[in-house]
């Protein structure tokens, strides 16, 4: 018996073939092979097309099933995890209407500001646990305005995992952690943020019907079948949004647990057992996989935009020429902690909303030309990204999360020991790393709405952990050293 998992990204689709009975994935793949096409019409502007996600979803699909030889009709559930805040407008007869506007997509943001303004900062935190910012209800707001043609001849709107399942069941529907990933849950309430809509003049009919995370949101149908490899009636028992799901792939799923992953950006995502938010906006919440009005589960997400993109920047620019990521590393061990006095300000891919929203830039600080090379820079970049995180997760902290372990996968900035150490040793978290993704997280998050685990705990049973991390007490002071001046740097540099 399987559960197939299928994550959609913005860069590829992702599909995992886990055994239920071993847990372990026998089959994976991603479509396409190269980064998938970004549609920039103008600067700012980030559009795909949502049928270029089913199409590679097919191809992923269709790969797996062919590798692992598994009969169809032994898959007894599919999960979706998907690209958060994107926008997919459809009419009656299920066609989309326009390219999506992903995530990454900044033209809403004077849209979601006006709207923070005019309605109030209280209402909106209070009710949405965010300012409406650059969300999927804003970008809904530009169609209206910029695209009128358009908008009126939209039935129903999508977050992109939304859109998948249309794909696969010819049902309509969403869930309430999408919902709240698109600045359209009212948490105050309850139920569809009908005054945001309202504001924005947008119909409460776009909404589709809400159903819950867990839970059978529909049956393949026979054309879906068919171009999948799959059997006719499989249930989608699943959705959620990439960084919920991130979460949950790392059984993540209980008050003062965190995920985190450091890729080309950065994220660190906790659960908090309340509804709260930050008055200053810096992090954002959202309903996780597991939320509900009785047992509350907030995703608290903190962003860092420079991250991993430093790191490759520092790799291509500062490092001696043709040197691997792990060489850099050994390079990098060569300096002490705290880099002998530099620090770096790792924030030069765009606005960052930790900062609320100031574009600072990155900058090296405290060079001094008879103390530092190379290697000072390497490490202190790397230090760099972690203070940044240190920085959010203090925020999260004021909201009540108390940050004592730190779960990872195995992968991308976690594989440096520099990065994981000075993690540990300036959070005094504990950090586990484990072998998951995002679609193997999916495909067991099935296994959950399908009732075929009876909780997170027997699905993640089999998680296989890799390394833990302690922090190092007896460093503890040289880390809290280099992190108060990285901190009084970066304070300085926001206060110009």
């Amino acid at each position: 018996m399987y559960t197939l998992g299928v994550d959609v990204g913005s860069s590829s689709v992702k599909a995992s073939l886990v055994n239920v009975e071993t847990g372990k994935c026998v089959a994976t793949t991603f479509f396409p092979k190269t980064e998938a096409k970004i549609i920039a019409v103008n600067p700012g502007w980030a559009e795909q097309d949502p049928e270029m996600w089913w199409e590679n979803l097919k191809l992923s699909v269709n790969s797996i099933m062919k590798e692992s030889g598994a009969n169809p009709a032994e898959v007894k559930a599919i999960g979706i995890s998907y690209q958060m805040h994107g926008l997919v407008c459809v009419d009656k007869n299920q066609q989309v209407l326009r390219p999506s506007i992903i995530w990454c997509d900044s033209r809403a943001v004077p849209y979601g500001q006006k709207a923070f303004e005019t309605i109030g900062q209280e209402k909106c935190l209070s009710h949405l646990l965010n300012s409406p910012g650059n969300f999927t209800a804003s970008k809904l707001a530009w169609v209206k305005e910029n695209e009128p043609q358009i908008f009126e001849k939209i039935y129903k709107i999508m977050l992109p995992g939304d859109f998948i399942a249309m794909k696969m069941t010819d049902v309509i529907s969403t869930t309430a952690s999408g919902l709240s990933e698109g600045m359209m849950w009212d948490f105050a309430e309850n139920k569809v943020a009908k005054f945001l809509l309202d504001y924005y003049g947008i119909p409460e009919a776009f909404i589709p019907e809400i159903k819950p995370t867990f839970s059978e949101q529909g049956q393949l149908t026979s054309k879906a079948a068919a171009e999948l490899g799959l059997k006719e009636g499989t249930p989608v028992t699943y959705r959620g949004g990439d960084q919920p799901n991130n979460a949950l792939s790392l059984n993540v799923f209980n008050p003062g647990e965190i995920a985190s992953t450091a890729g080309t950006s950065g994220v660190v995502y906790g659960v908090n057992g309340t509804v709260d938010y930050d008055p200053k906006s810096r992090v954002n919440t959202f309903a996780h996989v597991n939320h509900t009005a009785k047992d509350v589960r907030c995703g608290v997400l903190l962003c860092v935009n420079g991250t991993g993109i430093l790191n490759s920047w520092i790799k291509r620019n500062i490092a001696p020429e043709g040197i691997s990521y792990n060489e850099m590393n050994d390079l990098a061990a060569k300096a002490p902690i705290g880099s002998a006095g530099l620090s770096v300000l790792p924030f030069g891919n765009g606005a960052e909303r930790m900062l609320e929203n100031r574009e600072i830039n990155c900058s090296i600080r405290g060079l001094n030309f008879n103390v530092h090379s190379k290697h000072h820079i390497v490490r202190a970049a790397q230090e760099g990204i972690v203070f940044s995180f240190k920085y959010g997760i203090d925020i999260m902290k004021e909201m009540g999360m108390n940050v004592s372990k730190i779960h990872a996968g195995h992968a991308n900035m976690f594989l440096s020991p520099i990065f994981r150490d000075t993690l540990a040793g300036v959070t005094g978290a504990v950090i586990e790393l484990y072998d998951t993704d995002g679609s193997v997280g999916a495909a067991k998050g099935a296994g959950m709405g399908a009732g075929i685990y009876k909780d997170n705990n027997e699905a993640f049973a089999t998680l296989e952990k890799l390394d833990v991390i302690e922090p190092n007490q007896s460093k503890a002071q040289e880390y809290a050293d280099a992190y108060a001046k990285w901190k009084y740097r970066l304070e300085k540099s926001m206060s110009k």
